[in-house]
């Protein structure tokens, strides 16, 4: 996209269409060509046609070549031994798609390992003697606090 056609674009000369399609700019071509005052909104429109006719030439060659190479792979499969068939169908298709799948799920049960690991790292972070200093200061807190309020535990 051209400078000038990407500073319009920011402007709003799209904005004026509902829709932006060949019909439309032409449309509005039609209307602003005689207003010298609006040069650079022509400019962009015609620009625009350009890369729309580009647009549709590459798409048209593109679905030719596609339709070029898919008759010379039908012309090719009655030559193909049954060997090569078995190659294709067993070797590339089947295996490549049980290789994914194997990969896959291999994956999955890594990731799942993973996760369950750290769960037991999180959960085992400190050993059972610290756990039960903590809890003793914890407790020891609780109590006081809860004498000073007039209550008594145990």
């Amino acid at each position: 996209m051209s400078a000038k056609l990407a500073e319009l674009e920011d402007d709003g000369a799209f904005s004026e269409l509902e829709k932006v399609n060949k019909a439309s700019v032409a449309a509005r071509l039609t209307e602003i060509k005689d207003d010298n005052e609006v040069n650079d909104e022509a400019a962009v429109f015609n620009e625009w046609l350009e890369f729309s006719a580009e647009e549709a030439d590459t798409r048209k060659r593109l679905k030719d070549a596609e339709t070029d190479l898919d008759s010379r792979a039908y012309g090719h499969y009655p030559k193909l031994s049954q060997v090569d068939i078995k190659a294709l169908v067993v070797g590339d298709k089947w295996l490549a798609a049980l290789d994914a799948a194997i990969h896959g799920e291999m994956d999955r049960v890594s990731q799942q390992l993973t996760r369950r690991v750290k769960e037991l790292a999180e959960r085992y972070e400190f050993a059972l003697p610290q756990v039960q200093t903590r809890f003793a200061e914890l407790e020891s807190n609780v109590s006081h606090h809860l004498a000073r309020m007039g209550f008594t535990w145990r």
